[in-house]
């Protein structure tokens, strides 16, 4: 089942199947369009064609493309939250290191193939270059709920300052990846995952 953002980013949650059908068409072309044309040149319009629904339909969830971006950058994070919990099931060993690779490797799988992930990711792209922190810490709040039982640790302050200064740390390093390489060069990346274990086993071995 495709994940659809929280409620508190749209103007109308979906009810029915058929309406989570058409907001999930509805940010699957807002997703393909960021790609194709950019934020700038994107248009509810043209996001209602490209979806193959009326221009009612879109301004039903949404007032303008921002709170259109938003909701995909919320549905990039409840996806990469679904993948990372899929890959923390099937691990090995359990222990931190598991996981760190796990969130890793599924935020580089969406940097790769998830349509408009580039420009949106989990919220702080748009406008373009914009680096605002609130996403990071959201990240790292659902990283601390999702792990913190994995990890057999307390999810107080102490590990969510942990998982900010990781989040952080990798953001800075993997968009520095993809800007050398467009597939993400693998020297960087495996720099990032040293360091990133590097601070890790200080402070949570």
């Amino acid at each position: 089942m495709k994940s659809v953002p929280h409620a508190t980013s749209l103007r109308r949650a979906p009810v029915q199947r058929r309406s989570a059908e058409r907001l999930t068409r509805i940010l699957d072309a807002c997703a393909d369009l960021l790609d194709e044309v950019g934020y700038d040149a994107l248009s509810t319009r043209a996001v209602a064609l490209r979806a193959g629904v009326p221009i009612g339909s879109v301004y039903r969830f949404f007032g303008n493309k921002r709170q259109m971006a938003d909701a995909l950058a919320q549905r990039n994070l409840e996806r990469f939250t679904e993948q990372v919990t899929q890959r923390l099931r099937s691990a090995v060993d359990g222990g931190w290191r598991s996981a760190m690779d796990a969130v890793l490797d599924e935020y580089l799988a969406m940097k790769r193939t998830a349509p408009g992930f580039s420009l949106v990711d989990f919220g702080n792209q748009i406008p373009v270059g914009a680096r605002s922190a609130e996403p990071n810490h959201r990240v790292a709040d659902r990283l601390t709920d999702l792990l913190s039982g994995y990890l057999d640790r307390e999810p107080d302050d102490d590990l969510r300052r942990t998982f900010l200064i990781a989040v952080e740390t990798a953001d800075t390093l993997v968009h520095l990846a993809f800007r050398v390489a467009p597939e993400g060069d693998e020297k960087i990346i495996e720099e990032a995952r040293e360091l990133l274990r590097a601070y890790l086993a200080r402070v949570l071995d």
